[in-house]
């Protein structure tokens, strides 16, 4: 990764327009000698590696991917091998990755190109974005990388690129503005190269043409760049506007047998945390009382509650209030049940399972 101290130092370049012919050029340059070529889903590029990459790209940092990445392959190595797989299986092994219908949608596509296309991705970004989870980028990304198709891509970092190279204000989500992007994107995109160029249009966006604080010294397009030429290019593209997100609240109910299972159901494929494993829930503690004599038909041993925990989605937070619950009977109807389950705290990477869960899990693994 190439950095500098004075990003914004580009007085000595001669400025060129905008819209030259030799942008998607610079920029391969650039990637020749500086840009990102080791990364795991570089290596034996395949359209399942690409895809697979994508998806837990898709909002989620590089250094983070890596070894779930890792993990993922060595489990499911080809689409036929993830189209067989449970799904819990896959959910455990997104367990920390966030935005689970990824991992369902995953799951879900890999079982269509197998039915569907004999185990092959199709050639043809049409047929691509039918399968589920695979949007326009996406489906350019495969097609690009793994097949060496013409075929443009939008991710956050390319958005951010052209936006900025064009000095687009507009928030990127606005559908006047999408389309100019996409239409940038289509523009750029060379017939040569196509698989290096897709790499380092996203390379550029990730190491350079950051966010916050970009490396415009050293970008190959900054003599063309509308967004520098303002003296201030953090100000594109423009921010989606801000709206207060409410917060709901829920209680766990964090029931414990003698042997120190804890009781978990799985939550239904739609909604939250859709297919994951989690405690039941109550709207508050008063409810427990009740819970306890429907499911075990006694009254709860002891009961204590924990710390608030709080979890943010994108459009709410969530203020969770864990009460510990000891039991002593069998739950009522658990006997050939598959959605419910008891779950020895240590075993908690056998199943998928939300992250305060996890945090919950782990907390009473280390107890005594």
């Amino acid at each position: 990764m190439v950095t500098s101290k004075t990003p914004l130092a580009t007085t000595a370049l001669e400025p060129t327009p905008p819209g030259d012919a030799n942008f998607s050029q610079r920029i391969l340059t650039w990637f020749d000698a500086h840009g990102r070529k080791h990364l795991p889903w570089q290596q034996n590029i395949t359209p399942y590696r690409v895809w697979i990459s994508e998806i837990m790209l898709q909002q989620t940092q590089v250094a983070t991917v890596i070894p779930y990445f890792e993990a993922f392959l060595a489990r499911f190595p080809s689409v036929h091998t993830l189209a067989a797989a449970s799904q819990d299986d896959v959910l455990g092994l997104w367990t920390g990755l966030g935005y689970y219908s990824r991992a369902r949608n995953l799951h879900k596509a890999a079982q269509q190109v197998v039915s569907e296309y004999a185990g092959e991705f199709p050639a043809n970004t049409a047929l691509l974005e039918t399968l589920p989870g695979i949007g326009r980028s996406t489906a350019g990304a495969i097609a690009s990388i793994s097949m060496g198709l013409r075929a443009p891509i939008l991710d956050g970092n390319v958005k951010r690129v052209l936006a900025r190279h064009h000095a687009l204000a507009d928030w990127p989500g606005k559908a006047s503005t999408l389309k100019q992007l996409w239409d940038l994107a289509e523009k750029y995109t060379p017939h040569d190269r196509v698989a290096d160029y897709t790499q380092a249009i996203m390379d550029l966006g990730a190491t350079l043409c950051t966010r916050s604080k970009p490396v415009c010294g050293t970008c190959p397009v900054a003599t063309s760049c509308q967004g520098l030429s303002t003296g201030n290019p953090t100000q594109f593209p423009g921010k989606k506007p801000k709206k207060a997100l409410p917060t709901r609240e829920t209680t766990f109910v964090i029931a414990q047998n003698p042997q120190g299972e804890v009781f978990m159901e799985q939550r239904p494929s739609q909604g939250i945390w859709g297919g994951l494993w989690s405690f039941p829930e109550v709207a508050d503690a008063d409810e427990i009382d009740a819970w306890c004599f429907t499911h075990i038909g006694q009254a709860p041993l002891s009961l204590s509650c924990g710390s608030q925990l709080k979890h943010t989605f994108s459009h709410f937070h969530l203020a969770i209030w864990p009460v510990y619950v000891a039991v002593e009977s069998p739950f009522n109807g658990i006997a050939g049940n598959s959605n419910h389950r008891w779950l020895a705290p240590a075993d908690m990477n056998s199943l998928g399972l939300p992250a305060p869960v996890v945090k919950i899990l782990r907390e009473l693994a280390t107890k005594p």
